[in-house]
């Protein structure tokens, strides 16, 4: 096998209670909003990968007060604004992070250059700028909407926007913008997606008007509205938590409790498919904190069968897809997952490089357009064969996906550059091998 960054190796149950790492989309906001606001914002919990670590610094360049309190403890000193910054804002990986903070600084009279990694530069940044710019903001990038950008903000005016495709993302952007917009932003979601945003928008003393109509969810805002600090309290991360916890459906003997998940059931998706493919999940000690559903997830090994995971499910588990493909690896008989074309924009196109990775272990796949085939194993063991070496192209979740992989295989699964997986699961590789997994 060549060379790798890090093994999975077959071996023996996971066993273990642990915390999932603070839910990235949340601690990208609360920063974000702490920045806007008016006084003290106080966090806890924060995640504190890479990616959120740029927002962090991001914020701190606009010229809000940020600083690190303790480990997931954090402070921002919010001036009501944003200034304009005197450095290049360097993204990193972060798509959330730049997403959200052009659509921010848009309502100011600022202008901002903002770049990243390879991986960022590559990513479309159009699908944002089209709604800004309909609201009075300008820019200047490379061809496709591609970083390095200088957007100039400021004289903004609301807008009625229909996304042209779920995403979480242009929502919050153009939401942001609007608080800095004369008149009222309407953001109309053919199917809803992750309502992070205007939670949060409302614990910072905003109004926002959520109503589902024929035509789908329309999320309403006047602009001109003042935030104030608050107390953020950020829950486990339900994309990270899915890798400790489809590694204990697909080995043997095992059982991981994975203790303060968020419960947002515009994020449970995952936990829904995998226990319609049979899977052993429990919930307990479900309770509200902050706003958000928080509980205990218990995954059991469990024999898992193929399903096809209905379309309109995507836009509650889009990050989750390349961990199913792994428990659907492992199943008996195909899963088949369609209408994930955004899969192909993310840090990688992740329809292809897990249908690549998942080739190289022996499992049957079959990629589309807009979806993936998963064949499933046909051993009597229902173990799949391993043995790959797989090019992940910087993205964390493939590299991760495929280490869980590695963990049920009968031959070890090896993944290059490890050290993204550190930009949404730092500590990834102690926790796992805590439960009991051989990875190094």
């Amino acid at each position: 096998m060549a060379q790798a960054g890090l093994t999975a190796r077959p071996g023996g149950p996971l066993r273990g209670r642990i915390r999932a790492p603070g839910d990235k989309s949340i601690s990208h906001r609360a920063l974000i909003l702490g920045a806007l606001a008016t006084g003290e914002t106080r966090i806890e919990g924060l995640l504190e990968g890479d990616d959120v670590l740029r927002t962090a610094a991001a914020m701190g360049a606009f010229g809000a007060g940020v600083s690190r309190e303790g480990e997931g403890r954090w402070r921002v000193n919010g001036r009501g604004g944003l200034a304009e910054p005197t450095e290049v804002i360097d993204c990193g990986n972060a798509g959330t992070g730049v997403r959200l903070i052009m659509g921010a600084a848009a309502g100011f009279a600022l202008t901002a250059t903002f770049t990243g990694d390879a991986s960022l530069r590559g990513r479309p940044m159009l699908r944002i700028l089209r709604p800004l710019s309909q609201m009075g903001a300008s820019y200047l990038c490379r061809d496709g909407g591609r970083l390095p950008l200088t957007l100039k903000g400021g004289g903004l005016a609301g807008i009625s926007y229909r996304l042209p495709e779920p995403s979480a993302q242009v929502k919050s952007a153009v939401l942001l913008a609007g608080l800095n917009a004369a008149g009222v932003t309407a953001v109309i979601e053919p199917e809803a997606t992750r309502d992070h945003t205007e939670r949060m928008l409302r614990a910072f003393g905003a109004t926002v008007e959520v109503e589902d109509a024929a035509d789908g969810r329309h999320i309403r805002l006047a602009g001109g509205q003042k935030l104030s600090g608050a107390a953020i309290r950020v829950p486990g991360d339900p994309s990270s938590a899915a890798f400790p916890l489809v590694a204990a459906l697909i080995t043997p003997g095992s059982e991981v409790t994975v203790e303060g998940v968020l419960l947002n059931p515009l994020r449970t998706g995952l936990f829904t498919t995998l226990t319609e493919m049979g899977a052993d999940l429990t919930i307990e000690n479900e309770r509200s904190d902050g706003g958000e559903r928080v509980g205990d997830v218990t995954a059991r090994f469990s024999p898992l069968k193929g399903i096809v995971v209905p379309a309109e499910r995507a836009p509650s588990m889009i990050d989750e897809y390349p961990i199913l493909a792994v428990a659907a690896a492992y199943a008996e008989g195909a899963t088949c997952m369609r209408g994930i074309g955004e899969l192909r924009v993310k840090e990688s196109d992740r329809i292809a490089m897990m249908a690549a990775g998942l080739a190289a272990c022996g499992v049957g796949v079959e990629e589309e357009p807009e979806g993936l085939i998963v064949a499933g194993t046909a051993r009597a063991n229902h173990r799949v064969a391993g043995g790959g070496f797989v090019r992940t192209h910087g993205d964390h979740r493939i590299a991760m996906s495929h280490l869980i992989l590695g963990l049920g295989a009968e031959a070890a699964v090896a993944v290059d550059e490890p050290g993204m997986i550190a930009t949404s699961f730092p500590g990834f590789n102690a926790l796992m091998t805590g439960l009991g997994a051989q990875i190094g």
